[in-house]
């Protein structure tokens, strides 16, 4: 990675928040810090990087701010004197607050917060709250969001013009809300970094199985949060999902054949998960119910845990074989209870199925069509739980369906070769 890029993932965050926090304009302050970091990209190179690249990228990304409201200042002539006072107000900020080089504890992290905060504001989808938390706090670019979300770069750029435009509209305040509301906007945050973890790890179409770029930056998210104080870092919800995101993130590797093909769990290469993030997982879980027991203080957070205890069991068996299916069954059984997700008696069936029990798990999938009309995931385990149950042609008309509504090309080439495995 080169330089400017580091200092791209490291500080952009922090940066647009100070500025936010400074000139109280969104637009201005993000427009100006990518035009800081394209100067510095011309200029780094032969002039070699500053002793603290931070502070010359606020510096000159201040400039740029000042030069567009300078602007702004002779073109509205209906309130000259507003504009001017503006310039001026601007014209002071910063001067005796230093920003400290990299690897120190970040500056302004109560700032970092608000920004975090407001891009990911109930007011907006959580969708929107998504790539535009992706966008302000992680400096991922619109082009990438695009790629991620697989979407257009036009249609990404007109989604997170509109989410700017709502927050704004909304009227919703740079401030961090009091202890009462903090931890329901915290856990706001959870959900916003749980769906861009989900969209990367699970994408729904396209041609990859795996998209592990937008995982990590959820996982780099959450952990960006964490940092900023105690509440995010006492928060359950936040910690439950760090945990169970990278439980997660390290079966990444055994995921993906050589050729791009999907590899279910059975058939993955163990020794490539990432054992010191299974480890940091696993002590985050710990902590959690340890201290506290799986019954926390809001259903997120322990709707979390129990993912977390899911997955925690797949990371402790050496092999499918190993794997201990009645208590991941039962966990699944008190997520459902606990959500009543349709989605969680999917995974629930499967559970119950590898735990021996095949009526009871084709059973489970009864009455789930009506919750999930569109899912291709429902008719793949009925097929394959058909199959099991030695009812072959029933299980290729499952198949044949799943593969009609699957969007995602490897998943529906993994399909394909299982129907005709079954029809043969």
């Amino acid at each position: 990675m080169e330089p400017i890029e580091v200092v791209w993932r490291d500080e952009w965050g922090r940066l647009l928040a100070l500025l936010v926090a400074q000139t109280r304009r969104l637009d201005l302050a993000e427009d100006a810090l990518a035009d800081a970091f394209e100067r510095a990209a011309r200029s780094w190179p032969d002039a070699g990087m500053p002793d603290n690249p931070p502070a010359w990228l606020m510096t000159a990304a201040k400039r740029r701010v000042l030069d567009r409201l300078r602007a702004e200042a002779v073109a509205a002539k209906k309130q000259p004197l507003l504009a001017v006072e503006e310039v001026k107000r601007l014209e002071g900020l910063g001067r005796d607050t230093p920003l400290v080089p990299r690897g120190t504890r970040p500056a302004g992290s109560d700032d970092l917060l608000r920004l975090v905060l407001l891009a990911a504001h109930p007011a907006l989808s959580q969708e929107a709250g998504a790539a535009l938390t992706l966008r302000l706090v992680l400096g991922v670019s619109t082009a990438d969001i695009a790629r991620l979300f697989l979407v257009p770069e036009p249609t990404m750029a007109a989604r997170l013009t509109r989410a700017r435009k709502k927050v704004v509209a909304a009227g919703v305040p740079l401030a961090i809300p009091d202890d009462e509301v903090l931890p329901q906007r915290l856990e706001t945050v959870a959900r916003v970094a749980y769906l861009a973890f989900t969209a990367g790890y699970a994408p729904g179409s396209g041609e990859g199985v795996l998209r592990a770029e937008l995982s990590g930056e959820a996982i780099r998210l959450v952990h960006l949060v964490r940092a900023t104080g105690r509440a995010a870092a006492d928060n359950s919800a936040l910690q439950a999902l760090l945990a169970l995101m990278l439980l997660q993130h390290a079966r990444r590797d055994a995921r993906v054949g050589a050729d791009g093909s999907l590899v279910l769990l059975p058939e993955q290469d163990r020794s490539t998960w990432h054992r010191d993030e299974i480890d940091e997982g696993m002590a985050l879980l710990g902590e959690l119910v340890g201290t506290r027991g799986v019954t926390l203080e809001s259903a997120l957070a322990a709707e979390y845990v129990l993912q977390a205890l899911i997955a925690a069991e797949h990371a402790r068996a050496t092999s499918a074989a190993d794997t201990d299916w009645l208590t991941i069954a039962d966990y699944y059984r008190q997520l459902e209870d606990l959500t009543g997700s349709p989605v969680v008696r999917l995974n629930r069936a499967v559970a119950v199925a590898e735990a021996g029990d095949l009526t009871g798990a084709l059973g489970l999938l009864d009455g789930l069509e009506e919750a999930l009309p569109h899912s291709h995931r429902l008719p793949a385990v009925r097929a394959e739980l058909l199959a099991r149950a030695g009812r072959h042609t029933e299980a290729v008309a499952a198949f044949d369906l799943a593969i009609e509504r699957c969007a995602n090309a490897r998943e529906r080439q993994q399909l394909a070769a299982r129907r005709n495995r079954v029809a043969t």
